[in-house]
C-alpha cells in the first residue's frame, strides 16, 4: 500500500455527522487505510502525508472513535484530573491546565477534568474511574500524608503523577514545590528586616504540605530565638472575609504579630486590609513575604515581598511525568522537587 492520493480526489462538502476516516480520505484523494496509518503516524507512510492528514483532521474536527481504539491499543487515550477549586491559589485550575494542555500536545490524549468540592480526598471518583477503566492516568493535588488515592493507585498498578508528595515508603510519581524553602527562606527574610514576631498562616493539618510550611518557618524562628505565633483559628482554605476579620481582631490586640509569611496572595491581600483596618501601614509596622502565582499582587502592594510559584510549569511536568509513567518508565526517576527562585530586597527595617 502506497501513500499516493487517489487520483482526481475533489474537495467534498462536509455534510452534517461526525467526521470519520473517509471524511478525510475523499478530501485528501488518499485511502482510508493511509489516513489511518498517517493519522498514527506510522513511520512508512511519509512525513508530507502525515501533515497533510493532520491538517485536515485538525479542519474538519475529527475526533477519533475511542470505543474503537480501546478495543485496538486497550488505552482510552484520556487523562483524568481531579482539580480541587480553592480561593487561596489565583489562577490554580487554568495555569495547570495549561501546563497540561502543553505536555500533551501531538499526543492522542484528551483531559477530563473531575473538580472536586468536598472538604476531603476524593478517591471514590479515583476508585470509578479505576475500576470502570475511563482513562490511561490521574493527576491530582493537596495530597495527604498517606493519602487514600494514592494508596489504591499503588494497590492497582495504575499510572498517576500526585501534585505534591506523602509519607508512603513505596515510591510514586510525584511534582511537588519546597514549600519547606519557601517558609523557611520567607521567615528568616521577615527576622532580618528586624521583625519580631512572624506569623504563618498553615494550610489545613490533614495535607502534606502543611507540615512542610509549618517546619520551615519553625526552623527559621529557632535558629533565631524570637518569639513566633501560627493560629489556630484560620487557616488557607477559610474564606477571604474570615482572614481579613481574624486579622483586623488580632492586630488590634496585645503583642500583636509584626511579619507574615502567606502561602498565598489571597492571604496576602486579606492581612493587609485586615492590618489596614488599625491604621497599620505596610513596610512601616509590619512586612509580608507571599507566596505568588500571578501578577495581581505585585500589581496591586509592590511592597509586598514574593517568591514566584510557576504553575504553567509544574502542570507541564505532571503531564510528562504521566505519559512516562504510562509507557513504563521508573517511578523514581519521575520525582520532581520544584526549588523556589529567591530574589529579596535587602536592608534592614528601620522604623
Amino acid at each position: 500500500m502506497t501513500d499516493t492520493p487517489k487520483e482526481l480526489a475533489s474537495p467534498t462538502i462536509l455534510k452534517s455527522g461526525k467526521p470519520t476516516l473517509r471524511t478525510i480520505s475523499e478530501l485528501t484523494g488518499f485511502a482510508v487505510t493511509t489516513v489511518s496509518r498517517a493519522l498514527s503516524n506510522a513511520p512508512q507512510i511519509s512525513v508530507e502525508t502525515r501533515k497533510r492528514v493532520h491538517e485536515v483532521a485538525a479542519s474538519v474536527g475529527y475526533l477519533p472513535d475511542r470505543a474503537a481504539q480501546r478495543l485496538k491499543t486497550g488505552r482510552t487515550n484520556v487523562i483524568s484530573v481531579l482539580l480541587d477549586p480553592h480561593e487561596e491559589i489565583l489562577g490554580y485550575g487554568i495555569s495547570i491546565m495549561h501546563g497540561l494542555a502543553k505536555a500533551l500536545k501531538d499526543t492522542p490524549y484528551h483531559l477530563i477534568v473531575t473538580p472536586n468540592f468536598v472538604n476531603g480526598s476524593n478517591v471514590d471518583a479515583v476508585r470509578h474511574i479505576v475500576r470502570n477503566g475511563m482513562a490511561d492516568g490521574l493527576i491530582f493535588s493537596r495530597t495527604e500524608p498517606f493519602d487514600p488515592r494514592v494508596r489504591l493507585l499503588l494497590e492497582s498498578g495504575f499510572p498517576f503523577v500526585s501534585h505534591g508528595r506523602t509519607e508512603f515508603s513505596t515510591e510514586h510519581s510525584y511534582v511537588d514545590y519546597d514549600n519547606f524553602s519557601f517558609a523557611y527562606e520567607a521567615t528568616k527574610w521577615l527576622i532580618a528586616r528586624g521583625r519580631q514576631k512572624p506569623m504563618i498562616i498553615l494550610p489545613p493539618k490533614r495535607l502534606t504540605f502543611s507540615q512542610h510550611l509549618l517546619h520551615g518557618f519553625m526552623t527559621a524562628v529557632r535558629e533565631a530565638g524570637v518569639a513566633y505565633e501560627i493560629p489556630d483559628e484560620i487557616d488557607l482554605d477559610c474564606p477571604v472575609e474570615r482572614i481579613r476579620s481574624y486579622m483586623s481582631w488580632r492586630a488590634g490586640q496585645p503583642n500583636a504579630p509584626d511579619g507574615f509569611a502567606c502561602g498565598g496572595e489571597v492571604s496576602a491581600l486579606a492581612t493587609i486590609t485586615g492590618m489596614s483596618d488599625h491604621g497599620l501601614t505596610l513596610g512601616c509596622e509590619y512586612d509580608i513575604v507571599a507566596k505568588r502565582t500571578s501578577q495581581l499582587l505585585s500589581q496591586i502592594q509592590p511592597k509586598v515581598e514574593t517568591i514566584y510559584e510557576d504553575l504553567t510549569d509544574t502542570g507541564e511536568k505532571m503531564g510528562r511525568a504521566l505519559l512516562a509513567r504510562i509507557n513504563g518508565d521508573d517511578t523514581a526517576e519521575l520525582q520532581v522537587l520544584l526549588k523556589p527562585q529567591f530574589n529579596f530586597s535587602t536592608g534592614q527595617h528601620n522604623d
